[in-house]
């Protein structure tokens, strides 16, 4: 039987629910965080969903210090999205600062409360350019920390790291998931607005990886 040793870091997105279904039978715990994000009651309900169908215990834990004190358009209102591709300047004023530091922290410490081993993450090669913290160089330097830190240990995987999108969306494919019940959107209505950055990053990656996109945009 294999082991459940593993915290998965899920927002309900495209990415991570991809890795949740990947490693189902080593998940012990999916932790979503709410940090006041404009689009965080969609992410929550597909996170809440698909753990549910999987049978995988899921929390969300509050983080509302960094919509009171971060500066990010990601956390000040859907009108100060910027529209434009994911990879231009301007994308960089959705970057929350730390974030994947922060959480990675918090879901170190429920790895070693719990006796669990692994804390896994779905940060992918289409970040490298806009969010620090998403970088092959930070989740080896975390992974060093998470190990040093803890007496058992715990690590940090990141499979996606240096893989696109499409590649995930392949993946995911094999393994039937639903996208249509997954949310990428910064605007945070009730469809993909269709014209923000991860919007147009959504479809873009749907379309190079020749797999119908489920997704309702407006536009």
């Amino acid at each position: 039987m294999t082991q459940k040793d593993s915290v998965i870091i899920y927002s309900g997105g495209l990415d991570s629910t991809t890795l949740l279904y990947e490693e189902r039978e080593r998940v012990a715990l999916a932790v979503t965080f709410d940090y006041g994000s404009n689009h965080a009651a969609r992410e929550i309900a597909c996170a809440k969903h698909h753990c549910a169908l999987l049978g995988i215990e899921h929390l969300v834990i509050e983080l509302g210090f960094m919509s009171r004190y971060f500066q990010s358009s990601l956390l000040s209102g859907a009108a100060d999205i910027p529209d434009g591709n994911y990879d231009e300047e301007n994308m960089k004023s959705t970057v929350v600062p730390f974030r994947n530091g922060i959480m990675l922290s918090i879901a170190c410490g429920l790895a070693e409360s719990r006796g669990l081993k692994r804390v896994l993450i779905a940060n992918h090669g289409g970040d490298h350019a806009i969010y620090p913290d998403c970088r092959p160089t930070f989740v080896d330097a975390m992974n060093a920390a998470m190990q040093a830190g803890t007496y058992e240990g715990v690590q940090l995987e990141a499979p996606y790291t240096n893989i696109s999108k499409a590649d995930i969306i392949r993946r995911g494919a094999r393994l039937g998931i639903d996208y249509g019940a997954t949310y990428s959107c910064y605007r945070g209505g009730e469809h993909h607005c269709g014209t923000c950055g991860t919007c147009a990053e959504r479809r873009e990656a749907f379309r190079e990886a020749g797999i119908p996109d489920p997704t309702k945009y407006n536009s």
